[in-house]
């Protein structure tokens, strides 16, 4: 019995023994515990790497695509001059979007008709045609008819021709409506060729033509009421074409008012913010500008401004951040000294850049009214006389 239980002790302190290592083997099993096999390991170590990895490849990626892209698009407008001639004119961009064109009303305008006219064959354009304030209440409820037949009465006509982009119903340009139409004017607007809801194709000389046809639609109901021509940035073009045309054939109007004019469009393009990025890129002039002209877009103010004989305005706001003011004061350098304004008034108002007037919010300013009243007043005398 002794010898039995002697033998399960001695096995049973030799399975203790095993089971408690020395202080040697007891360190070596810590580590070899703590020590993660080995293709754990590596793929741990892979994680991080591939992420970075795959993060860069698709950085790089981006950036060949958009240096592809920056490339290419220059070598796009070369061989396709209608894509400029779209960004020229932005006729494609309708905003505000979702309005009636066909009721001024719903902006505000509620002594505002529209009419449709036909200046050429498959041609049609929306006009608005927003009487003097002092005639509001007797404008209410009134059909076409009644709104020609206004024309005639005792107020000079501002025939409005708007910028690029968007229609006769934008923000800015309803409240300019709404500015003149207090001051006593008829102001009479309407979209060019292709936009808005006007149908056919722009060009400058569709635009043109139609600002001829509308001029001389006002001339046959206006009687001996002055009419004066104001053009905004692009329409400073249409502008001094239609002034230039209507001088040659010896039909001036009593003046002519430009805001946020330009030199001529190749200059413009140039200035524009668009053309930052590729302002500095190596044959800017020939993949852009050329483009431009080959559409046969010119739209030369520069130029026009010589062959033009009635009095002239320029308004500009220093910080327009669309068309540079210097371009505008080029202008009337150009014009001041033209042997065409001999006998005319040339003037140039410039609005400071803390005034934020930008480039079409000229309008808000408390001294267009004494600008326009002082201007056209001497107009109207020169008219006369």
């Amino acid at each position: 019995m002794r010898k039995r239980n002697e033998s399960v002790t001695v096995e049973h302190e030799r399975a203790a023994s095993a089971a408690v290592p020395g202080p040697l083997d007891k360190g070596c099993s810590l580590r070899r515990s703590l020590r993660l096999p080995a293709s754990a390991a590596a793929e741990g170590m892979k994680r991080p790497l591939g992420r970075r990895y795959g993060l860069w490849f698709r950085l790089r990626k981006l950036i060949l695509w958009l240096l592809g892209m920056y490339i290419a698009i220059p070598f796009l407008v070369k061989l396709c001059p209608a894509i400029q001639a779209k960004l020229v004119f932005l006729n494609f961009v309708r905003v505000p979007y979702f309005i009636d064109l066909k009721r001024p009303q719903d902006q505000g305008l509620n002594h505002t008709c529209n009419y449709y006219l036909q200046p050429e064959e498959d041609v049609t354009i929306g006009v608005w045609h927003t009487v003097p304030a002092a005639l509001w209440k007797n404008a209410r409820g009134k059909d076409q008819l009644w709104f020609e037949e206004a024309l005639g009465s005792s107020h000079p006509v501002i025939l409005y021709l708007h910028g690029n982009a968007g229609t006769r119903g934008g923000d800015h340009r309803v409240e300019l409506y709404k500015v003149l139409s207090s001051l006593g004017y008829h102001v009479v607007t309407f979209d060019y060729r292709g936009w808005g809801d006007s149908i056919g194709s722009p060009s400058e000389r569709g635009m043109t033509y139609d600002a001829l046809h509308v001029f001389d639609w006002i001339k046959a109901r206006s009687g001996d009421n002055p009419v004066y021509i104001w053009g905004h940035s692009l329409g400073t073009g249409v502008a001094t074409n239609l002034v230039r045309r209507l001088c040659e054939r010896e039909t001036p109007p009593d003046a002519l008012i430009l805001e946020s004019p330009f030199t001529n469009i190749r200059e413009e393009a140039r200035s524009h913010p668009f053309s930052v990025i590729y302002r500095y890129f190596p044959g800017f002039d020939w993949f852009f500008l050329d483009p431009i002209t080959t559409s046969g877009i010119k739209f030369a103010n520069d130029e026009n401004v010589k062959y033009i004989s009635c009095s002239l305005l320029i308004l500009h706001a220093e910080d327009d951040p669309v068309v540079p003011f210097h371009l505008g004061k080029k202008l009337y350098n150009i014009a001041a000294t033209s042997r065409s304004f001999r006998d005319y008034k040339v003037q140039f108002v410039p609005f400071h850049t803390d005034l934020g007037y930008r480039h079409k919010y000229i309008y808000r300013s408390p001294e267009l009214p004494r600008i326009l009243r002082e201007f056209l007043g001497k107009s109207e005398h020169e008219h006369h006389h």
